[in-house]
């Protein structure tokens, strides 16, 4: 890769399903696109995608593709809207930790056509803590952790959380209240998370915001697009747009190749070490 430009690599994570870090994602792309920033939002759920059922997309090619060396990266890269690509998973592809060494070099090659391309990579994690969500997160430049007022999505975090400090050195996450009937309700959450880390991990947890619990949200789903779109005065509109505020202002890879190449090379160790 001979990227030059650097670009943010986040990973929306939560341990639980069903906390909505895909609406999270999908929304925060697109409020990060009309910020001006370009977007690719990669949906790293290999075992059942849905990004472009959220968003009616119906792409007629995915990673699968890709990785078969039926065609390059650009060409299965799907547009959501101006400055916003999805690169679309398909449901039942192996997971990228099972990937052949030629597979690996492939998917290397094919993020270098964009690296240039890139302002910011939103990585959509699957649910869970399974050995292709672990490789993605280490991978991340930032990892977003989603929960919301569920006692198993606070375990669950914790315990992804806990895994990535104690397994592989990580120690800082950011930390996003989903779903939440008032503002204290999210900074409560956040209280319970680190109540446990505190005591039991040496981790640096930061609180980035909440989302409001939300209507408009379920109508859009129907409407198959992101709420900050087609709701851009709702509640959690609002919230999307101060989430996207504050990651713009996250720091920037300081190395000159950027942040795109060191992702795709290091998803791609952590694989191989397995």
């Amino acid at each position: 890769m001979n990227a030059t430009h650097p670009a943010q690599v986040i990973a929306v994570t939560g341990g639980k399903g069903g906390v909505g870090k895909t609406n999270v994602s999908v929304n925060l792309g697109a409020a990060l696109a009309q910020a001006g920033r370009r977007v690719v939002l990669m949906d790293a759920d290999l075992g059942l995608a849905n990004v472009d059922v959220l968003l009616g997309l119906r792409p007629e090619k995915t990673i699968a593709d890709l990785l078969a060396g039926d065609c390059l990266l650009s060409d299965i890269m799907v547009s959501a809207g101006e400055r916003f690509n999805i690169v679309p998973a398909s449901s039942g592809t192996q997971s990228l930790v099972d990937l052949s060494a030629h597979e690996h070099a492939e998917l290397i090659h094919a993020f270098a056509e964009i690296a240039d391309e890139v302002d910011v990579l939103i990585v959509d994690t699957a649910a869970g803590i399974s050995e292709s969500v672990i490789s993605f997160v280490r991978a991340a430049q930032e990892v977003m952790v989603v929960v919301c007022d569920e006692p198993t999505s606070i375990t669950d975090a914790y315990a992804l959380i806990k895994l990535l400090n104690r397994d592989y050195g990580m120690s800082r996450f950011r930390v996003l209240a989903n779903m939440v009937r008032s503002e204290q309700e999210g900074r409560n959450m956040f209280a319970k998370l680190t109540t446990v880390t505190d005591r039991f991990l040496d981790v640096t947890l930061q609180y980035v915001g909440s989302i409001p619990y939300d209507e408009s949200v379920r109508k859009a789903v129907q409407k198959q697009q992101p709420v900050f779109n087609a709701f851009p005065r709702s509640k959690s509109s609002v919230a999307i747009g101060k989430l996207a505020s504050k990651v713009v202002s996250w720091p920037l890879p300081s190395t000159p190749r950027g942040h795109l190449e060191f992702f795709v090379e290091r998803l791609v160790r952590t694989a191989l070490q397995r």
